[in-house]
């Protein structure tokens, strides 16, 4: 019989991509996209890469589009126009080039993109496994002057990906901070907590750290480091035409089930970041915390999560 202390070590090469997304420019992000899949898969042995919030699309920081409440201009509505023609759709051909490259190489990905249906966009996060895509989540609250951009996902895409080795689920940027979202996911019992975004700041690492001391799972975290250079020449962003300015400042990181940081957090630059995961780590320390396990109070504490689709107009 093979005891505990001798059996092997289960565990899973993650990594995740710091990189700019090129604005307005799709087959070019798409491109950098399979670009660093490969790198990390191929180079560095990833079983799971995550790529930041918005890498297929943009993310338009410092650009206001016109933007002031009850005024639009016809600049800021051409503007829109633009992102809007470099949003994806799903299904897609973006889709199954990134597809093919996880069929290829075997691996999975979490890939964040801008979702074009109709003459709405949403902020999406992408799954994509060994038998291509997977499926996606929708950004269910867009932060602040994203809510002109962006349209509100429902409760219809809020998966967790069973990998056979592993759970793997999405929160996008500021969703980290909904404790109710949270709580749905850690009762999908989600191992690998994937947080494509564009946060930067300071206390973004505190989050990282306490969604993992939480959830009793790993987070891997994926941030763009974007400088005003990277911009296409027209655009003007509010923080000035310093082509050496820093619009997003990266901050991957990636946080065991207890807390400790295991790579990052990265600053100044491109990068990727890998970390080689002890899946038993989860169990340990699920031992004395489990949100919504044995640490649950059911008698005080119930959650009601509706993940039926709310389409806008239904036939039949």
């Amino acid at each position: 019989m093979t005891s505990a202390s001798s059996a092997p070590r289960r565990t899973v090469t993650v990594a995740v991509a710091q990189a700019a997304a090129p604005l307005f420019d799709t087959p070019t992000a798409v491109a950098r996209a399979e670009e660093l899949i490969r790198e990390a898969a191929i180079h560095r042995n990833a079983e799971v890469v995550v790529l930041p919030e918005a890498f297929l699309g943009g993310y338009p920081k410092g650009l206001d589009f016109d933007m002031t409440v009850g005024s639009r201009t016809p600049a800021g509505r051409d503007l829109f126009r633009r992102y809007h023609a470099a949003a994806i759709e799903v299904p897609g051909p973006e889709v199954e080039a990134l597809a093919a490259v996880t069929r290829e190489l075997g691996c999975h990905a979490v890939v964040g993109a801008v979702e074009r249906q109709g003459g709405t966009l949403y902020c999406v996060a992408l799954f994509f496994g060994p038998d291509g895509y997977l499926g996606l989540h929708r950004k269910l609250m867009p932060t602040a002057a994203e809510r002109y951009l962006w349209g509100q996902g429902d409760g219809s895409t809020l998966p967790v990906i069973d990998t056979g080795a592993t759970r793997i689920g999405a929160a996008i940027c500021w969703e980290n901070y909904m404790p109710l979202f949270r709580t749905a996911m850690y009762a999908k019992g989600v191992d690998l907590w994937c947080a494509p975004t564009v946060d930067d700041r300071d206390a973004w690492q505190a989050t990282m750290r306490h969604i993992a001391l939480e959830g009793r799972c790993f987070v891997l975290s994926a941030n763009q480091y974007l400088r005003s250079d990277a911009l296409p020449s027209d655009l003007r962003p509010v923080q000035g035409d310093d082509p050496d300015t820093v619009l997003i400042g990266g901050g991957s990181v990636i946080v065991s089930p207890l807390g400790d940081v295991l790579a990052g957090p990265l600053r100044d630059g491109e990068g990727i970041l890998t970390a080689e995961l002890d899946l038993d780590d989860l169990a340990r320390a699920r031992f004395d915390l489990d949100t919504t396990g044995h640490y649950a109070r059911p008698d005080v504490f119930t959650l009601h999560v509706d993940e039926s689709p709310h389409p806008t107009v239904t036939s039949g």
